[in-house]
């Protein structure tokens, strides 16, 4: 028996004429088939400029929709432990445990400054942050934070992260990054010390005069896939920053503009101290000089003396910055109950309230 030959104009005419008659499945296949191809030829009929898109371009060949796949400029944050292998092999549970500790802080860290954690793999965190100095100041926070968690623990039981910063274009992909950008900021983590950062020439461009931070030269970094090295720059976190453990600066034209930036900063501090200096010098001879039996200078050398505490506690890596401030806050408040005296110590309770907050954040750390 010859099977009777249809196409899509015929066939609606047989569903016109006999829309009850019976069919089996076969022949329901063998139709919506014809009627398919019929479709598709009379898809592929229609000009491409129907479509808003040029002839022979992706979209057009994709069926007129665009790929889901974006650029963007974004600043990468790599992150990985030093020797986990080590850690892992010495204590699995304990270093695992630690790990997701430190791994927490490191998250709230890079959320407070408007990061967002991109991805994890064993040891290793990659977020991304809309802001360059943001980005630095993050990787800073962390490092101080985790110093101060560190302090507590044997020095062969420490876990000391890298960090590698790297401000390029990026493929995204949902929620995923993809590209060079992401691979430069992974080979400067893996080129940074333990507990160090390391920032790729884009980001020093970008920091370099708003973070009060030094800076030295590491030379360029040879990366796979990219023809010239990346420059690259390690921060100097606190007073030593590790200088010892450096390389030292490539005869590059580029690495005398960070020496001279590391070089003011211990310029900076001094003199903000000779200013201070200065400044409570005139306040208590102004006192003096027009002395109406009260020690009114009192008041703005506290509140300098204060705002200078707060400022030498931030830039410290050795010590736990938030108890310090307390201790700062502590100190600051039974100075002002002295200069306010009118028989009453209420400076007890406030004290009291640092002391448990400090006493936590001890405990905490452990």
């Amino acid at each position: 028996m010859r099977a009777r030959r249809t196409n899509f104009l015929s066939w609606g005419k047989d569903r016109a004429i006999a829309p009850n008659a019976s069919k089996t499945p076969i022949e329901h296949r063998v139709r919506g088939f014809e009627v398919a191809t019929s479709v598709g030829v009379i898809f592929h009929a229609i000009p491409a400029w129907a479509f808003g898109c040029k002839r022979g371009s992706f979209a057009c060949q994709q069926g007129g929709t665009m790929s889901e796949t974006r650029r963007k400029l974004t600043t990468i944050f790599c992150a990985d432990v030093q020797d986990y292998t080590r850690l892992m092999g010495a204590d699995e549970e304990g270093t695992l445990a630690m790990l997701k500790r430190y791994r927490d802080l490191m998250s709230r860290l890079i959320a407070s400054h408007g990061g967002r954690v991109v991805n994890t793999w064993g040891d290793g965190l990659i977020a991304e942050f809309p802001s360059v100095v943001e980005a630095v100041r993050a990787a800073v926070d962390v490092q101080n934070e985790l110093s101060g968690m560190n302090t507590v623990r044997p020095a062969e039981a420490r876990m000391l992260f890298r960090i590698g910063i790297n401000l390029g274009d990026v493929i995204v992909d949902g929620d995923d990054l993809y590209g060079d950008g992401v691979n430069i900021a992974a080979r400067l983590q893996t080129s940074a010390t333990a507990g160090g950062i390391v920032i790729s020439s884009t980001v020093y461009d970008q920091v370099r005069n708003k973070i009060s931070v030094g800076f030295d030269f590491l030379g360029h970094l040879t990366i796979k896939n990219v023809t010239d090295g990346v420059p690259s720059y390690a921060i100097r976190i606190g007073a030593d920053g590790n200088k010892a453990e450096r390389p030292p600066a490539a005869p590059h034209s580029l690495s005398a503009a960070p020496l001279n930036a590391a070089s003011k900063v211990p310029w900076r501090m001094q003199k903000t101290l000779g200013l201070v200096a200065l400044i409570a010098t005139t306040l208590v001879a102004i006192n003096i000089l027009s002395w109406r039996g009260v020690f009114w200078a009192g008041w703005p050398l506290l509140a300098l003396g204060f705002l200078l505490s707060m400022t030498w506690v931030r830039t410290q890596n050795k010590i736990d910055q938030r108890i310090a401030a307390f201790s700062v806050t502590g100190i600051t408040l039974v100075l002002i109950n002295f200069l306010a005296w009118n028989g009453v110590f209420w400076a007890i309770w406030p004290i009291l309230a640092l002391t448990v907050a400090a006493s936590l954040r001890w405990l905490m750390r452990k």
